[in-house]
């Protein structure tokens, strides 16, 4: 009856310490009104992301293209919205798929231990130790370009981390008292697994999850910065700054608006995830 309602007397807690964190606040309110302006643009925007107009190429800042238009007389705040869009749509989905991978295993290997634990280990060790841009490029080359590499390549990068994450804690929950009357009760691993251990576990790895995200934006951005991600004409940030940084000198509203637009979305992420880490963390919450 106590541990009914203590978890969610400490959800609670948890939730209150969030929405008073300052830096949570700061973190929500970039994502959440980045998210509207994109959501906004893309819904209202008089122009086509793809659409070109040769009458308009490098035309700076105005009212009638509030970030200027590039090299092909495009509109760049709507090819910004559709890109940031696709930017962030990739980089979920990479996290989502290295979350999952990484969670399963590290689990397993940090409730199972023996040898099974010993081979997972030396897995993550030797993904781990490939520079994060080379085993991604060495991804890219064997599956080819594109977003849907480009997410593969995300999650691959990131299935050490949530895999180390994941196993750690599952190797100090196994002795809890709770996971032993489970086992008593001759409940199967993978029950215990999934209703005993993850709930106790999934804050962290959410923590994780969002740190990850402007990881992710970042090496979207970067493949496509020099041609081995998102391929045009579909904007995405990287294509845009690969765009930008070839007409520089005659329109640099164009790399750097949308430079400042991949700065702006990941202090965002970055702002909220360090929120969520101070709320979901014991230790940082009592602090």
């Amino acid at each position: 009856m106590s541990g009914a309602v203590t978890r969610p007397a400490r959800r609670r807690g948890a939730l209150g310490v969030l929405a008073r964190n300052r830096v949570a606040q700061a973190g929500a309110f970039i994502i959440l009104s980045t998210l509207l302006l994109i959501l906004a643009a893309v819904l209202f925007s008089p122009y086509d992301p793809n659409d070109k107009d040769y009458m308009a190429i490098l035309q700076p800042p105005s009212f009638e293209h509030p970030f200027g238009t590039d090299s092909f007389g495009q509109d760049v705040l709507t090819r910004v919205a559709h890109g940031a869009q696709v930017s962030l749509l990739v980089s979920i989905a990479g996290l989502v798929m290295g979350g999952l991978a990484g969670t399963v295993l590290g689990m397993t290997a940090g409730y199972r231990g023996g040898w099974l634990d010993a081979v997972i280990v030396r897995i993550v060790e030797l993904l781990y130790s490939f520079p994060t841009y080379v085993l991604a490029l060495c991804l890219m080359l064997l599956l080819g370009y594109g977003a849907t590499s480009v997410a593969l390549a995300i999650g691959l990068v990131y299935v050490p981390n949530f895999a180390r994450l994941a196993r750690s804690m599952t190797a100090q929950a196994r002795a809890e008292n709770y996971v032993v009357a489970a086992r008593l009760m001759g409940q199967s691993a993978p029950r215990i697994l999934a209703r005993e251990i993850l709930p106790n576990i999934a804050a962290p790895l959410l923590v994780q999850f969002s740190a990850g995200l402007g990881f992710g934006i970042i090496m979207e951005a970067g493949l496509s910065f020099v041609g081995l991600g998102v391929q045009p004409p579909t904007p995405s940030l990287g294509v845009m700054m690969a765009d930008g940084k070839d007409y520089f000198q005659n329109g640099p509203w164009v790399l750097t608006l949308t430079g400042l637009s991949v700065a702006w979305i990941i202090l965002g992420l970055n702002l909220l995830g360090d929120g969520l880490r101070d709320a979901l963390d014991p230790r940082l919450r009592n602090r």
